[in-house]
Formats: C-alpha cells, sequence, structure tokens
C-alpha cells in the first residue's frame, strides 16, 4: 500500500517551514538589489546636461568670440533638449580634431552641432536617428562654379582645394584630391575669407553649409547643393547608454514631427 502523506506529517510540514524560510531570507536580497545608475539616472540627478559643440560651424553651431555664447539650430535644439529633461543645458567647447578623444573622455554628455553621421564615430559610440540627411559639395566664386562641376574638373595641378582640419572635410579631401593643392587651414569660420581673397580657389563642405555661405559672402555660390558628391547624414553623437539614446530619439522624433526642428531650422537658414 502507498503511503499517504497529509499536512499532518511531520516530515512534510518541516519542508514546507525550511523553504518558507529559505524565500523569506532571499527576498530582501532580491528587493534592495538596483540595476546601475544609466547616464540618463545621472543627468536627471545633478539636473543638467553637458552638450559638446565646436562653434565654428554655422548654421549648427557658432561661439560668439566677444559675447562668449553659443547659438544656432542644435544650440537652439539643444536647449529644447533640456527643456524635455528638466533640467539645464550647459555647453562645453570642443573642436573636431579632438571631438572624439573629448567624447571618450567624457568631458560631455552628447555631442551636438552638425555632426555627421560615420562608421567611425558609429564604432565607439551611438548616434540619434539622422535629423538632416546632407554630402559633400563644393563653395567656390560665383564665376568659377562651371569650372568646378566634378571632382575630375577639381583635382586637376594648380587648383587649391581649401579644407579645416579634423573632420569629415578633410578626409573626404585626402581621399579624393591626389592631383590639386590641399590648402589646411585651421579657422571654420573664416575659412570661406579665403575664397574670396583668392587664397583658395574651392571648398569641399557639407551642402547646407553652402546653402547658408553663399547667403552670408554674395561672391560666393554653392556648386550643385542639391546633388552632391556623397550622402550623408546628421545626428547626435552619445555614448553608448540605450537609456539615454531612447529618449534622445523619441524626443528628437517628436521635435521632427512636431515642426519644432523645421521651425528652427528655417530660422537660422533665412
Amino acid at each position: 500500500m502507498k503511503k499517504r502523506w497529509s499536512i499532518a506529517n511531520p516530515l512534510l510540514i518541516q519542508t514546507v517551514v525550511l523553504l518558507s524560510l529559505l524565500i523569506l531570507a532571499a527576498t530582501p536580497v532580491v528587493a534592495f538589489v538596483q540595476a546601475p545608475a544609466t547616464l540618463l539616472d545621472r543627468i536627471l540627478a545633478r539636473g543638467y546636461i553637458l552638450v559638446g559643440t565646436c562653434g565654428d560651424y554655422k548654421p549648427f553651431t557658432y561661439l560668439d568670440p566677444d559675447t562668449k555664447e553659443f547659438s544656432g539650430v542644435d544650440i537652439d535644439m539643444a536647449n529644447e533638449l533640456g527643456k524635455a529633461l528638466g533640467v539645464e543645458t550647459r555647453f562645453v567647447k570642443t573642436t573636431w580634431p579632438t571631438l572624439m578623444d573629448d567624447f571618450h573622455e567624457g568631458r560631455f554628455d552628447i555631442g551636438m552641432g552638425g555632426i555627421s553621421v560615420n562608421l567611425g564615430r558609429q564604432k565607439t559610440g551611438f548616434f540619434s536617428i539622422h535629423y538632416l540627411k546632407d554630402g559633400k559639395t563644393p563653395i567656390t566664386l560665383k564665376e568659377n562654379v562651371d569650372k568646378f562641376q566634378t571632382l575630375k574638373q577639381i583635382d586637376q595641378p594648380g587648383v587649391r582645394v581649401i579644407v579645416n582640419p579634423g573632420g569629415t572635410n578633410e578626409r573626404f579631401a585626402r581621399a579624393h584630391i591626389k592631383k590639386a593643392e590641399i590648402v589646411v587651414y585651421e579657422d571654420n569660420v573664416t575659412i570661406f575669407d579665403q575664397i574670396v581673397q583668392g587664397k583658395a580657389d574651392l571648398m569641399i563642405t557639407d551642402a547646407v553649409e553652402t546653402v547658408l555661405q553663399q547667403k552670408l559672402r554674395p561672391q560666393l555660390a554653392a556648386v550643385h547643393p542639391d546633388q552632391p558628391f556623397t550622402y550623408s547624414e546628421k545626428g547626435y553623437l552619445m555614448p553608448r547608454d540605450v537609456v539615454l539614446k531612447a529618449f534622445v530619439d523619441q524626443w528628437l522624433h517628436l521635435s521632427l514631427m512636431d515642426g519644432t526642428f523645421q521651425k528652427i531650422y528655417d530660422n537660422w537658414l533665412k
């Protein structure tokens, strides 16, 4: 005959009590285990977000040498991001040659200011969804537009192609310019004046920048900005924190959909 177990069985009671004690002993440990704070958590806790920006790339970011204040499309967007987070926005000056070093050293939480998405940067960081499509195209004196339509026309002996160091403009020029002279010029704010003054023949840069610069300097003309040599996208650079990226992506998506970004962009392109 099989032995029957009942609640009155001492062995069963002992087993149930032991299991209950083990569960109760483990419960406080589980209850107090917390996941490590994400970067988003730390930003919210300290009350401000650090935005790295170069300050030399109109219309996205510009640092006024007199007032020491930043302005531009992405500066306005950075302030909008701060509002969405409910924190203060603080800007950290960086440069194109030192952008990724400053990023890896944690000098800022997010990079904003016309930063092009590329695979080299993507290897060690996250980018937000893109907010603008762009590409490399020339800008030159109005009378020279027909002379510099193609890379073959540009890459000729005697042609001077000016570049700012450390960014995608220099990398593009060095990858495609073999016969023409590459002139490196440090100041990305006054670099277009070098073309006006006849010290360089053209610059190859992002199409959106050429459109703005031809408005600021009537002597210059963007060369087929609607059909650039390359395709690229602009996004916001972040560390590998999926929680921060998810928030920034959704905030940016809503800003694109509700017209916030377009209104800011149009204001700076006028």
